[in-house]
């Protein structure tokens, strides 16, 4: 289905109906009033990002949310950085990675525009709607409109590798842990294996997304991993373990199976920003991989 331009928001449709609030509520990420911020977030994410579901307007705010990353006194990039998120990838876990959108996408790839309108014209234009009558299309739409969303925010993938190095690592964190889902992204792992071991959490993020990729380990992330697995950091030393049993489990290095052994004796951070799995998790799934 051909995108209108992206300023024409009433031709578009969210869970609610016209796009037409969408503009003002972008504007609101930018109000330097938190309490402006935070009900526009509320309120684009109900519209773009409903109960995980997106919407053809979804796709067009990817853009001016990157534009908000990009410009230089942006508040609260995190909360813009999680919405980005949400909308790129919606409730994917992390099981998902590494992802494969051709294989994920199949589906919707089927779906022409007279699916999409049969679907809008029954959810929004019908007085009367027949639900059956769309029954057979409807998640196929959905997912269309979350394939766009995410082939949206990989027209911007080069600005989250900008943000890898950024001053705020929280920011760094969050946005190495959405570049994963990108894994074909050029530079993507010499960004990651770039970032400095001692910028915990963005450290750590990079070290988890280093675990999801295809492939098994370069010579430059062997050396990163295995610099990380004697940080002073115990999150730092965890997820370089973890990276290192899955993309290096026949020659794993003692040190990274002593860590991993031993991470429910020690004291272990709940997650990293960025990551829905807590660490925990995280060490199990490293340790089955292992087959332990």
């Amino acid at each position: 289905m051909s995108i209108p331009p992206p300023a024409d928001w009433s031709r578009l449709h969210h869970a609610y109906g016209r796009a037409t609030d969408v503009p003002g509520q972008l504007a609101g990420l930018a109000d330097p009033d938190p309490a402006v911020r935070h009900a526009a977030v509320s309120a684009l994410t109900g519209n773009v990002y409903h109960q995980g579901t997106r919407w053809p307007a979804s796709a067009h705010v990817v853009a001016p949310l990157v534009t908000l990353l990009d410009t230089p006194g942006t508040p609260d990039r995190v909360t813009v950085l999680r919405l980005l998120r949400a909308v790129a990838v919606g409730d994917l876990p992390d099981d998902r990675l590494p992802f494969d959108p051709a294989q994920a996408f199949a589906e919707a790839d089927r779906i022409g525009p007279a699916d999409e309108r049969a679907v809008i014209r029954v959810l929004f234009e019908e007085d009367d709607p027949d639900l059956d009558s769309v029954a057979d299309v409807a998640d196929a739409v959905a997912l269309r409109w979350a394939a766009d969303a995410y082939r949206a925010a990989a027209r911007h993938t080069r600005s989250l590798l900008g943000l890898l190095p950024d001053p705020d690592p929280t920011v760094a964190a969050h946005a190495a842990a959405l570049a994963v889902w990108y894994p074909h992204l050029p530079g993507l792992p010499e960004a990651l294996t770039a970032v400095p071991h001692d910028r915990t959490p963005a450290r750590a993020s990079a070290n988890l997304a280093l675990a999801h990729l295809p492939g098994p380990l370069t010579r430059a992330e062997r050396g990163a991993l295995s610099a990380c697995l004697g940080s002073p950091d115990a999150t730092v030393r965890l997820t370089a373990a973890i990276a290192t049993a899955r993309r290096r489990p026949t020659a794993l290095p003692d040190e990274a199976l002593t860590i991993l052994v031993h991470a429910d004796a020690a004291e272990v951070p709940g997650s990293v920003p960025g990551w829905s799995r807590p660490l925990r998790g995280h060490t199990a799934r490293a340790l089955r991989h292992l087959g332990l």
